[in-house]
Parts: C-alpha cells; structure tokens; sequence
C-alpha cells in the first residue's frame, strides 16, 4: 500500500523543484520514452539513505553543462502503473529505487542502481551521474 501523499510530496516536491517532470501514468512513460535525444529517469522512493542522498545528486549534476535534453522521474512504491510501464520500458536492467537510468532515443545507456547510491555523499554520486552525462554527450 503506497505512502500516504501529505508524506510523500516533499519529496515529490524536491525534484518537481529541479524541473524534473513527473511521470504518474503509463501514459506519461511512454511518451517520454518516444522522446528523441537524451534523457535521464530517476526512479525517485521514500527509502531513507540511499533516496535521501539520490535527490541532491540529482540536484547536483543537473548543474552540469551536458544535462540530458528530457528528465523525468517515476515514484517507485507510489505511482505503481508509471513505475511498471517503465521497468517494462527497461527490463535488462534490475529494479531498484531509488535509481538513475540515462537514455538516448528512448534506449537505456547506463545505470545507476541503488546499490552504487546507498551510503556514498551526493557529490560522489552526482560525480557518477555526470560522468554518464559526458559520455553520452560524447556518444
């Protein structure tokens, strides 16, 4: 059963901040994912450390000079439909939340798992997230 929403809005709030969009429906995935260009889909999550440092990295390397054209996010545990229309959208990657995947014409490029999130500060993750911004930048 998903949180409650007065919970779980600031942290919706964190990165609708950043300009980050917000995909709810199943519909909203696929029409991000039919974007052209680059794109970056956090998979946002009420997961205390690894969630908790995830959003500032995010607002960390969406200062960078090769942010991705699109960026969206889907609430995994929340918007149950958005989160599974885009794990089907990305089924050779394993589900985690919170999670990064970058993506260039709607094909998945790299990842960052929950596992490379929890316990590290934001600025080593979000040195990750833009490195994956100049590769694929470059790429």
């Amino acid at each position: 059963m998903p949180y409650p929403d007065l919970m779980v809005q600031p942290m919706r709030q964190e990165l609708i901040d950043l300009s980050v969009a917000e995909l709810r429906t199943a519909q909203d995935v696929d029409s991000f994912f039919e974007n052209p260009g680059t794109a970056m889909l956090v998979f946002n999550s009420v997961c205390g450390c690894a969630a908790g440092a995830a959003r500032p990295s995010v607002a960390l390397a969406l200062q960078a000079e090769n942010k991705p054209q699109h960026v969206a996010s889907v609430f995994a545990g929340q918007d149950t439909d958005a989160t599974e229309a885009a794990r089907a959208r990305t089924p050779q990657l394993p589900p985690s939340s919170p999670s990064i995947v970058l993506l260039k014409d709607g094909q998945p490029t790299h990842y960052i798992p929950r596992h490379r999130i929890e316990g590290r500060g934001p600025e080593e993750i979000a040195a990750d997230i833009t490195a994956c911004f100049d590769d694929l930048a470059n790429n």
